[in-house]
């Protein structure tokens, strides 16, 4: 059975279109300028992030239109629909923030409730932004339909007086204008050529990073996820995506068979070897979730123990995603991994091949330095490591990707939030050698499990970045460098560690052994337990609030349902 032949009786969409009892039904669709072989062909869910927020999103509604085309070619009927995004740049280092890991559980409840409400049959998602592509790939594992994942594509970088920046390097600028190391004209005028395009965050980031992952778990096709934003090139992507997903229809190929187990290692490899955000350990477990697969963070930190870093990537590195596409895309990354061991080549893909087979005709770019080969790489251990001890038994993560000293013993200095933090450093009424904490900024206590950017650039625009370490049950950006320990837990607001320790107590953290433990007996811990109160905060309703209900701990994805492996049925089986 090709595309062309594909037969509605145990799609989704037979609810809507097939037979007498559904003529007020199609009536809708004929209003809408349906013909009758349209409203009997399968019906594509086309879901984009688009809004007008950021440059990340702004360019997902023109490549929906491609998708469309696509579909519309293979003999299949496009549904355009759009869903939130919070973009952590514009919410970054301001209560804004708080809604960003919430926005991506929106995200995927809004496409599920989308495409259950009409009843498509697939489904290809397109997201620009930080929490939009994890949400969109936790969409499209929890309804379980053919499904295709779409990235809009990177900024471009800047240019600032010869010198290619990207907006890493203006979060950083504010901490150098906080001591007099930039004039407010050279911060102006930063400002104002650091974004010069439509795309994502241009380093390997967030964004970036899950790009990269939809490319490895297996949801988007190769080379896809590593074109720029203004490129030509995605509109050919976005055609050859809306044509796929109707020979994943005509296959019955959907995202369960592609996001297995396996595939869950091949995308930690590729973070680890791009030297990609440490968000990765937040959204590679809840995407195993949907689906039922146990992958929590010790999972994920023990594939980053052992995949080298090959990708000379900004923060950590030199180069940002545009070099990379250019010098062999996603691709290249993948082929060197795979040939020297680090990839299961075996797991299907969206293509309807495997890892191995779409490898098949890559060549190593022997004429580039952006990725190095997996047996000569920039380092031996990947460029993202997991922790663990008594002042984090649930584990936490640290990037180390550029990160000379890799060992941090100082006296804590707690603060109760992030803005407390900032004035800190804003101030500098913080010593050298001093180990920041930030605490209650967890998924429950933040609510929202902010990311602390602001303060960490800060940090290293004033040259601090190496001579103090920053632990917090929040997250970082994944344009944070420095030493900076996120996602600790159990976090603050239910009594963990981390909430129980005072000004002054001694913290040493070792991204060698993956430890991080404070110098405190476990009688003195409990001692100090018995004794801490919950902290109140000011959300008692809306949205956070109901967050907070429901949000369970970062070292599980701060998943907020019980996921894959409760579920009785799944969408596509309705």
């Amino acid at each position: 059975m090709t595309a062309r032949t594909i037969i509605k009786d145990r799609l989704p969409s037979r609810y809507v279109t097939e037979g007498p009892s559904r003529a007020p039904n199609r009536s809708y669709l004929y209003a809408m300028g349906l013909s009758k072989e349209e409203i009997h062909q399968p019906f594509v869910g086309v879901a984009s992030c688009w809004n007008e927020a950021a440059p990340c999103n702004i360019s997902l509604m023109r490549q929906a239109q491609s998708v469309k085309k696509g579909v519309a070619a293979a003999r299949g009927t496009p549904r355009e629909f759009c869903t939130i995004t919070v973009t952590d740049g514009i919410a970054m280092g301001h209560e804004g923030m708080k809604s960003s890991l919430a926005s991506r559980e929106v995200i995927a409840d809004s496409v599920e409730l989308t495409m259950r409400g009409h009843c498509y049959d697939a489904l290809v998602g397109l997201a620009g932004c930080d929490k939009s592509l994890p949400g969109m790939m936790m969409s499209m594992v929890r309804l379980n339909v053919p499904s295709i994942f779409i990235y809009g594509g990177t900024i471009l970088p800047g240019n600032f007086r010869g010198q290619q920046v990207t907006v890493q390097d203006l979060f950083e600028a504010v901490g150098k204008h906080s001591v007099g190391d930039m004039s407010d004209e050279d911060l102006d005028e930063l400002e104002q050529v650091a974004c010069p395009s439509a795309g994502a965050c241009g380093a390997q980031f967030t964004a970036n990073t899950m790009a990269t992952v939809s490319e490895a778990i297996g949801l988007a096709l190769p080379y896809s996820a590593g074109a720029p934003a203004p490129y030509e090139i995605r509109d050919k992507f976005c055609y050859a995506a809306g044509e796929a997903v109707m020979e994943l229809i005509a296959k019955n190929i959907r995202p369960r068979d592609i996001v297995t187990r396996k595939a869950l290692e091949n995308a930690a490899v590729v973070v680890a070897a791009s030297g990609g955000s440490t968000n990765a350990a937040l959204h590679l477990p809840a995407i195993a979730h949907e689906c039922g697969i146990e992958f929590d963070l010790h999972d994920v930190a023990e594939v980053f123990r052992r995949t080298p870093y090959i990708a000379d990537l900004k923060p950590g590195g030199k180069y940002v995603a545009k070099d990379m596409f250019e010098a062999g895309g996603i691709p290249l990354l993948m082929k060197t991994l795979l040939e020297h061991g680090y990839l299961h080549g075996d797991c299907i893909t969206v293509t309807g091949r495997t890892i191995a087979e779409n490898m098949e005709k890559v060549r190593w770019n022997p004429d580039q330095d952006v990725v190095y080969p997996a047996n000569k790489p920039i380092t031996r251990t990947g460029g993202v490591v997991g922790l663990k001890g008594n002042l984090a038994p649930e584990g936490a993560i640290v990037k180390v990707a550029g990160l000379k000293n890799q060992k941090f013993t100082g006296p804590a200095r707690c603060f109760d939030g992030e803005e407390a933090c900032f004035e800190a450093v804003s101030k500098r009424t913080y010593e050298e050698g001093d180990v920041l904490v930030i605490r209650y900024e967890g998924p429950k206590g933040g609510p929202g499990m902010r990311e602390m950017l602001a303060t960490t650039a800060a940090l290293y625009g004033q040259g601090m970045g190496d001579k103090v370490a920053l632990i917090t049950d929040g997250r970082f950006s994944g344009a944070t460098r420095g030493f900076c320990i996120g996602h600790v837990g159990p976090e603050a607001a239910v009594g963990g560690p981390i909430g129980l320790i005072n000004d002054g107590d001694m913290i040493t953290i070792d991204a060698v052994a993956g430890t991080m433990t404070v110098d405190l007996s476990d009688e003195e811990l409990a001692k100090r337990r018995e004794a801490w109160q919950p902290r109140e905060n000011d959300f008692k309703s809306g949205v956070l609030w109901k967050y907070q209900q429901t949000v369970g701990p970062a070292e599980k994805g701060a998943v907020t349902h019980p996921g894959g492996q409760a579920e009785v049925r799944s969408y596509a089986d309705v």
